[in-house]
């Protein structure tokens, strides 16, 4: 029998890493029903006929058909709308010409990076909330800087990282393993951090679709999970079925997806980074053998503005951008499609 294999179309697909999913299901690269190949062209001539000629590739339709149940007007309409918001927001830019100077301090109190990978070859990312304390970063960044150095984080998961780590492991990977740490969130947090929590969350959700694998929530406080029995209810069961709600005993479960060698000593692992590991940004994306410049890279940003990227000396304490909400009405959309709270 014949290895399955992604139908690609010769005008858009110009991959040069494994392109068939190791998850064996329907509606994923390689696993394709003619039905769902004939929606993938159905898709992309609807898009060309409205002018599009970019991000038309197979893998990046069939996200926004999985995103929304293979429906070709929904998956239509959310491709649209990320094209407006990118163009909006400016990321052909953002991620070319992005510097985020300010990184290492924002760090000490909110630490959110990629380092590693898990068992199964996917990028591991990380974030810590306890130490979250808005006033304190807007003295350091702005909350617009905040969610550019998010949105072009997204981009290089998409490329470099995610090429890489295919290379490395010989099979497609799309998606990220997340851990989130809750640990010293308290509910006196929680209003402060809201809207720019929403704010991230509508980013990955809407216009990042299909990039979480599986989501650990550890040092869950007392209570949590009993919300979160009440917040699952209005989620996807796909996406439900990837969150797993630890409390302070997550190790033997974190430790059985993450390598003890890949997982920092602060969660249970081994790994110490000289650099310290929330900066070191270490990962087969790192190592020549398999990370390759990523395409946006021999592209010229067609957006005009110069980016500053020195943080503000009289720093503003202003709410995040909004995302624009798709018009098409959310196929039960979960928390983060990628990643949680931003990635």
């Amino acid at each position: 029998m014949a290895a399955p294999q992604l139908k690609t179309d010769s005008k858009y697909d110009d991959y040069d890493y494994p392109t068939t999913s190791p998850t064996v299901q329907s509606g994923h690269p390689g696993h394709t029903t003619p039905e769902q190949d004939a929606q993938v062209y159905q898709l992309r001539t609807q898009l060309e006929q409205a002018g599009y000629s970019e991000r038309l590739d197979t893998l990046c339709m069939l996200r926004f058909l999985r995103a929304r149940k293979f429906n070709v007007n929904l998956a239509k309409q959310m491709f649209t709308d990320c094209e407006k918001w990118r163009k909006e927001f400016g990321v052909d830019n953002l991620v070319q010409n992005f510097e985020y100077k300010e990184k290492p301090k924002i760090f000490e109190y909110y630490p959110q990076y990629y380092h590693k990978t898990d068992k199964d070859g996917r990028p591991v990312y990380i974030e810590q909330l306890g130490g979250i304390d808005l006033t304190a970063m807007y003295k350091i960044t702005t909350a617009e800087r905040m969610l550019q150095n998010l949105v072009v984080e997204y981009e290089k998961l998409a490329d470099p990282r995610l090429p890489a780590c295919s290379r490395k492991s010989d099979q497609l990977l799309e998606t990220s393993c997340s851990i989130l740490d809750l640990k010293g969130v308290g509910l006196s947090k929680i209003s402060s951090v809201y809207s720019y929590v929403k704010q991230t969350a509508a980013i990955s959700q809407n216009y990042y679709p299909e990039r979480l694998g599986k989501m650990y929530l550890i040092n869950a406080p007392w209570g949590f999970a009993s919300v979160f029995s009440v917040i699952k209810g209005f989620l996807d069961p796909v996406t439900v079925g990837k969150i797993h709600v630890l409390g302070t005993g997550y190790q033997s479960e974190l430790l059985g997806q993450v390598p003890k060698e890949n997982l920092p000593k602060l969660f249970g692992g081994t790994c110490d980074c000289e650099s310290g590991c929330p900066l070191s940004d270490a990962g087969p994306w790192q190592d020549p053998q398999w990370s390759k410049a990523p395409k946006w890279a021999d592209s010229k940003a067609e957006a005009s503005t110069t980016i500053d990227n020195e943080p503000s000396s009289t720093i503003s304490t202003h709410e995040p951008q909004k995302a624009s909400q798709p018009s098409s009405e959310p196929q039960k959309v979960g928390m983060g499609q990628q990643a949680p709270m931003g990635q």
